[in-house]
């Protein structure tokens, strides 16, 4: 823990002493709460904070491990409870983020792969399905047109209202269309890109 933020926290007499010696520092988490709770980037960019911070706790717990005689005990317990205090931390601003990852993602991360590789696979996917489909409809079009030539050629006087109907009909879900669009104040709505 930051040595300045403890002997601030005990200056200020909202801190408690720790079972070696340490000074924990306590927080006000009801106001914290209440203005995290709004705003998910901020949620996140928190818990992006507390990870970098927990990496450097790790770091610092390495060289302290690493180089450890009598004497660096006490940094050692400080350190490790440090660090147990940042994972608690970690995990309370964690519940307030609410992230899906594809489990694929985890995998590919897992067998030590570029986790983008997942999403040009699933781009690539969708292109290979929009085209299926776009193949499709341009299928049904050509039946479409081929059907109302042969019926033009038996029934000519049939597919001539039909082309009536249909051109009224297309003009009627235009204007409802238009009207739904138009807000009260005579502007019109714009769909929000995706």
């Amino acid at each position: 823990m930051d040595s300045s933020r403890s002997l601030a926290a005990a200056a200020a007499g909202g801190g408690g002493s720790g079972g070696n010696g340490t000074i924990i520092p306590q927080t006000n988490d009801a106001l914290a709460t209440e203005t995290t709770m709004d705003d998910p980037k901020q949620n996140l960019n928190q818990v992006i904070n507390s990870i970098q911070k927990t990496l450097g706790l790790l770091h610092q717990l390495y060289l302290t491990v690493s180089s450890f005689n009598a004497a660096s005990q006490l940094p050692l317990l400080q350190r490790l409870n440090s660090l147990v205090l940042e994972l608690d931390n970690m995990m309370k601003l964690s519940e307030k983020c609410n992230i899906q990852v594809p489990m694929e993602v985890l995998n590919l991360i897992d067998d030590g792969k570029n986790p983008d590789e997942f999403t040009r696979d699933v781009i690539n996917s969708c292109i290979a399905r929009n085209q299926t489909t776009k193949g499709k409809t341009d299928a049904f079009k050509g039946l479409r047109r081929h059907l109302l030539e042969e019926l033009e050629q038996a029934f000519p006087d049939e597919v001539e209202s039909y082309r009536e109907i249909r051109a009224t009909s297309a003009a009627e879900s235009k204007r409802l269309a238009q009207a739904q669009s138009v807000l009260p104040n005579g502007d019109v709505k714009v769909k929000p890109e995706l």
